[in-house]
């Protein structure tokens, strides 16, 4: 999850995502090539979770995507930050999309711009 100064990055990316290939296209444009999480593929854990949102300085539910049906589905209106992390784990839909990594900051990147503040 760790980046440094060194033009290393990642980014917790979703290629079907339009937002998500323009944050990986923005690295690649400014000479980064990054580490790339598919994390539909492999979800982080609640800490890790807990930590990017953290980092990016958001709310637990600024990082839930409440418009996903399984929002709805598992009844998460009320949620608490534990339950919304838990759930974001276990249906990794619901991470609001991309956070990217660098040594100077975690953003998430919408608008796609944010990533520069990073970099």
């Amino acid at each position: 999850m760790s980046a440094d100064a060194a033009g290393r990055a990642t980014i917790y990316h979703n290629p079907r995502c339009s937002k998500s290939r323009q944050a990986l296209d923005l690295l690649r444009e400014r000479g980064v090539e990054p580490t790339v999480v598919k994390y539909l593929d492999t979800p982080p854990t609640v800490a890790e979770l807990r930590t990017l949102i953290s980092d990016a300085g958001l709310t637990v539910r600024q990082a839930v995507r409440v418009k996903e049906a399984e929002f709805t589905e598992l009844g998460l209106l009320e949620a608490s930050d534990e339950e919304l992390l838990e759930a974001m784990v276990a249906h990794p839909r619901l991470i609001e999309r991309p956070f990217v990594v660098t040594g100077k900051g975690t953003r998430l990147a919408r608008p796609t711009s944010a990533v520069e503040e990073i970099l």
